[in-house]
């Protein structure tokens, strides 16, 4: 596979982690199908085995999510920018931090955004467990299985 090929398929990786925060984007799919693209492209048993692991892992995602609790992003009165920091800062800590370094990171975001927002300490952790009780579990249950898929991609890539 050309670089490009890389990059593009990293690209689409990309946009299925953030789709992960947006709502009505499918951003698990998105993440298996740029896994795809890759393992049909590079049919090395590196790629199927990666697959194969994506598959298991994000099927196993999409069955424990009727035992979450459902999304209520009203009931938390943050605003949505407040579930984009935490995201983005979730990504990013999970490639620092390897596979701690993402819940963290997610945790550390709402609560720095809600900090900011709010200015105290307590305010900011009080909509913290808002927000996590309201939204944050299922996104971040999500978000963990597509990381750690990018996570096994990367790894594969590095180390493959």
């Amino acid at each position: 596979m050309s670089v490009w090929q890389l990059l593009a398929v990293g690209l689409v990786m990309l946009l299925g982690l953030l789709g992960v925060l947006v709502p009505g984007v499918p951003g698990q799919a998105i993440v298996w199908a740029a896994v795809a693209w890759w393992a049909l492209t590079d049919t090395t048993p590196l790629a199927w085995g990666v697959l194969a692991g994506a598959t298991a892992v994000l099927l196993l995602n999409l069955a424990l999510r009727p035992l979450l609790p459902a999304r209520r992003p009203a009931e938390s009165g943050a605003p949505r920018r407040t579930l984009y920091t935490g995201g983005a800062a979730g990504i990013a800590g999970f490639f620092l931090v390897p596979v701690v370094g993402g819940p963290a990171g997610f945790l550390g975001g709402i609560y720095g955004a809600e900090r900011a927002r709010l200015g105290s300490h307590r305010d900011g952790w009080a909509s913290t467990r808002r927000v996590m009780r309201a939204v944050g579990t299922p996104v971040l249950v999500e978000l963990f299985a597509c990381l750690l898929v990018v996570g096994a991609w990367v790894g594969a890539l590095l180390w493959g």
